[in-house]
């Protein structure tokens, strides 16, 4: 299983991002190899609308799973949970600590978006 998170910097010491669309990185964890990738998010920094959709596309490709943020919007909740994605959100938290909850039941899945509008 692959969990994406989103992160403010590429390490899981990293804080975890409150936004979705518009966070600097996505973490992915493998479950299977215990590794962590990073995927820059700098198209959807900027974008004046629809980030959350497109961040929401790349986690698609990228096999995840499940996905940990701050906040997500409207959108991008529709599109992940459309595709059978669990969302969880996660505050005050670094990337690795969020991951650590998450993998102790911890965290409580979002069953609606948390953000209004785009970047969320």
């Amino acid at each position: 299983m692959k969990i994406a998170v989103t992160s403010q910097g590429q390490e899981p010491e990293s804080p975890v991002d409150p936004r979705f669309g518009r966070c600097r990185y996505f973490l992915f964890f493998d479950e299977e190899t215990g590794n962590y990738t990073v995927l820059a998010n700098e198209q959807n920094l900027q974008a004046a609308q629809g980030a959350g959709i497109q961040a929401a596309q790349h986690l698609l490709e990228g096999g995840a799973e499940v996905v940990i943020t701050g906040n997500i919007g409207p959108k991008a909740f529709k599109v992940l949970r459309a595709n059978g994605i669990r969302v969880y959100t996660a505050a005050g938290m670094t990337v690795a600590e969020a991951v650590a909850a998450y993998r102790a039941g911890k965290l409580a899945e979002s069953l609606e978006e948390t953000a209004e509008g785009d970047g969320g």
